[in-house]
């Protein structure tokens, strides 16, 4: 999904890589391995390095008796473009499609 996002910004938008920003969400056991996982990501969304913003770990709390572990091996990926233009068509997109009216979305 994160990779078919970031292709429909590239080709409808004309954004280039490092316009588009991603966030990694790791697990605590993924610390050895963040500079892998955060690779993985950039390879798989075709993006440059500049697009990387630091990553946020999600550690386990006392009562998860940690049952998430190996669920998610590459954890999750945050995908951001901070242009207001953009958001807003594509908001306004969603809410044509849709047939329902938000206008605090278009502020």
């Amino acid at each position: 999904m994160a990779q078919f996002f970031v292709d429909f910004l590239k080709r409808y938008f004309d954004l280039r890589g490092d316009e588009i920003r991603i966030t990694c969400h790791l697990y605590a056991d993924h610390l050895e391995r963040q500079a892998e996982i955060e690779h993985h990501w950039l390879e798989a969304l075709g993006l440059p390095p500049e697009s990387l913003h630091k990553s946020v770990v999600n550690v386990y709390s006392k009562y998860s008796k940690r049952k998430r572990v190996g669920n998610l091996p590459y954890g999750t990926c945050r995908v951001v473009v901070s242009r207001t233009r953009i958001v807003q068509t594509i908001f306004g997109a969603i809410q044509e499609y849709a047939g329902f009216d938000r206008p605090e979305w278009l502020d």
